[in-house]
């Protein structure tokens, strides 16, 4: 009797992961990692934030942890210290009890939380998300039954910048009740943000259009290195009465990577709909994975809810930032030394983890088969991958490759 799997066919390989195992198994004494999304130190070492460190052993020390199921929701006092990190203490939302938090399995997770919600309670269908985006967006939201998945014009590729007009035409041209997928800041992959004031215009045509936005905010505070400012776009759309949700990631900002962290923040105009709402995403979360892991979040609570402990964060996200800030203008100056074709001043315009350099598929093969430096084929690199000892071997196979061979 043939196996029920016999016709099972094997799925397409996740292309970060395939990325790195090359790289782990390459044996060459000069390869390089660009691909992973996960921050390294300068001798290129995943690196655990002293504030974490210390603040995990308290919390595993402690006589009062046991190992009881957290609530369907999650730990309060986590999800309540994330939204007012999102939103801000003085924000009107927190303050009428307008916006609250569920824990979720990372962003990821929390992503997934609010797209079914969307499509299962409000019956919302279409979505868009910028071109490019994360790869797992579209898998995410199709996943969670949305069936018309859609795109904004988002990344100008002769100008290696944000398409605004463009991108504002087609929020213009959205239906009503469309979900638009928003990076709150260091947009993966390009790297490219909003200004302020086009940020403004964004909202001017979400609300005008009755859309609704969806953040999704994995780097809050890794990005500039404040926390504040990196929430700007969130903030400035609550500011406006604006109903929302926001997707939340601990993993690059306090380097929990395998703990999976997470918050969905969802922000109403009336405090009377919060116990439906909530009763809702209760379910579903039942339905899905019961309820969240508690480590990662007591740590993560721990920190936002202590003044010292939380100025001790500040300062790990800086020394993360500032190193990639740092990085960025050493591959650009050496881009400019070696006379690489083309401009390249787009790479120290960027922010956060990823720079969408430009280079096309046949360069970045190059790059992996000659160099050994191992990218995304769409060209984006993670800045954390590089240092001191690495940014001038990775300018010279750039600037061969576009040299070599042509756009």
């Amino acid at each position: 009797m043939a196996s029920i799997f016999a016709n099972v066919e094997v799925g397409p390989k996740i292309e970060v992961f395939a990325l790195n195992k090359l790289y782990v198994e390459d044996t060459s004494p000069v390869k390089v990692n660009l691909g992973v999304g996960a921050y390294r130190t300068p001798d290129g070492r995943p690196w655990v934030l002293p504030v974490v460190k210390k603040t995990e052993i308290q919390v595993a020390e402690s006589e009062n942890i046991n190992h009881e199921y957290l609530p369907v929701t999650g730990l309060e006092s986590f999800t309540k210290a994330s939204v007012r990190l999102l939103l801000g203490e003085e924000s009107a939302a927190v303050k009428e009890n307008r916006a609250h938090g569920v824990q979720a399995l990372s962003g990821t997770g929390a992503l997934r939380l609010g797209a079914e919600f969307l499509s299962r309670k409000l019956g919302r269908n279409v979505v868009y998300y910028s071109d490019p985006t994360w790869e797992n967006h579209h898998k995410v939201f199709s996943g969670a039954g949305f069936t018309d998945i859609r795109t904004y014009r988002y990344w100008n590729a002769e100008k290696r910048g944000i398409d605004i007009d463009g991108l504002l035409d087609d929020l213009k041209n959205a239906p009503e009740g469309a979900v638009i997928i928003l990076h709150a800041c260091a947009h993966n992959p390009t790297g490219c943000d909003p200004t302020q004031e086009q940020w403004k215009l964004i909202a001017d045509v979400i609300e005008s259009k009755k859309l609704f936005p969806f953040f999704d905010s994995a780097y809050q505070g890794f990005a500039s290195g404040d926390p504040v400012r990196d929430a700007f776009a969130v903030r400035y759309f609550e500011s406006r009465g604006s109903e929302l949700f926001c997707a939340q990631s601990y993993a690059k900002n306090f380097g929990l990577y395998c703990e999976r962290v997470g918050n969905l923040t969802v922000v109403q105009k009336d405090a009377a709909t919060t116990a439906a709402v909530l009763s809702q995403l209760t379910l579903i979360v039942r339905a899905m994975y019961s309820n969240p892991p508690a480590f990662g979040a007591r740590i993560v609570d721990a920190v936002l809810n202590d003044p010292i402990l939380r100025k001790e964060w500040y300062e790990c996200i800086k020394i993360m930032s500032n190193r990639i800030i740092k990085m960025r203008k050493a591959l650009y100056d050496e881009l400019v030394r070696l006379g690489t074709p083309g401009t390249w001043n787009h790479i120290v315009d960027q922010i956060g983890m990823f720079s969408y350099t430009g280079l096309n598929e046949k360069q970045v093969k190059l790059l992996i088969d000659k160099f050994h430096i191992y990218l995304l084929k769409t060209g984006r690199i993670s800045m954390s991958g590089l240092n001191e000892n690495n940014v001038s071997h990775v300018a010279k196979a750039i600037h061969e490759a576009v040299t070599t061979i042509p756009n």
